[in-house]
């Protein structure tokens, strides 16, 4: 393996470069495709505890709740998957609406402790839903076969999954860019988060508001639910084995905001792939370690703004 000396090789050195690369285009490709999924789940949470202050730690049951509907429009529907992502964010946006009117708007102006007891609720309840309508086990995900292949590109193979969801992920982030920066409801949406009292004194349906950013939210969780669903397995702990990684999106990025949660999303998905590629004996300690690190430095986070 050596030449005289003990010296590497030229040719040994290029091949360890041209390794370390590859699996640096690897982790990358993977990290920002796990990031994009992160990123379409926890967008909604970011922007409804910015704008209606409300610790909603069942967020992920819409996730979880996404990817059932996909599973099972496909299985027992025979729904193609394009319909079957759409009927996922249709359902469990249509679901939320009722949820929020019902039950998540009579605690608006509850205390965070008693909006931290009542979400964990719902996070039991719906385990113990999934599990007698699912059982205990992951389920499996069928891909049409045009995603279960390769994509070549500048003589590289890539799975096709991952280019989708990462495809799909950009034009949701490009879509919802423009909702929210390009659009009347974007207006009222900014100036709610900058001063709810004002917004009302100007006339913004802050209610109306309130009702359709939430159900847009959690419509977007149900549709990362299902669009990641063969990466994050879809099992009814999933609100609880993944409620660490959505917070830490919208804590590190600040609450309230898109592009905050956007770089949190995509370093977290990068940072865990190197993390399990590279240092598997750490899991995911590096991520908490970072995340500890950034609300030291910035307590509200890259991009929130501090009172």
């Amino acid at each position: 393996m050596f030449a005289a000396g003990g010296k590497f090789l030229p040719s040994q050195i290029q091949a360890v470069m041209d390794n370390f690369l590859v699996s640096l285009v690897s982790i990358a490709f993977h990290g920002i495709a796990y990031g994009m999924v992160l990123y379409v789940i926890s967008v909604g949470l970011s922007v409804t505890m910015g704008l209606m202050g409300f610790a909603n730690l069942a967020h992920g049951v819409f996730a979880m709740a996404g990817g059932y509907v996909m599973i099972s429009s496909m299985a027992r529907l025979g729904a193609p998957y394009p319909l079957a992502l759409l009927i996922s964010f249709i359902a469990i946006a249509a679901v939320s609406l009722i949820l929020e009117r019902l039950l998540y708007s009579r605690l608006y102006s509850a205390t965070e402790l008693d909006q931290v007891l009542f979400t964990i609720g719902l996070i039991f309840m719906s385990v113990a839903l999934a599990r007698l309508a699912y059982g205990t086990l992951q389920q499996p995900v069928d891909l049409p076969e045009y995603l279960k292949g390769q994509f070549s590109f500048m003589g590289r193979d890539f799975p096709a999954y991952r280019v989708f969801l990462i495809t799909i992920s950009s034009l949701i982030v490009a879509g919802l860019w423009f909702g929210v920066e390009r659009t009347s409801w974007g207006a009222m949406l900014r100036a709610a988060v900058d001063n709810r009292a004002m917004a009302q004194s100007v006339g913004i349906n802050t209610q109306r508001l309130f009702m359709l950013t939430f159900a847009a939210g959690s419509g977007l969780a149900g549709l990362g639910g299902a669009l990641g669903a063969d990466i994050i397995a879809i099992q009814p702990i999933y609100p609880f084995a993944n409620l660490a990684y959505f917070l830490i999106v919208v804590a590190a990025g600040g609450m309230g905001t898109l592009r905050g949660p956007f770089v949190a999303a995509l370093l977290i998905g990068i940072t865990d792939t190197a993390c399990k590629y590279w240092l598997p004996e750490f899991g995911a300690f590096l991520i908490y370690a970072a995340t500890v690190g950034i609300l030291l430095w910035r307590p509200a986070g890259l991009f929130g703004r501090s009172n």
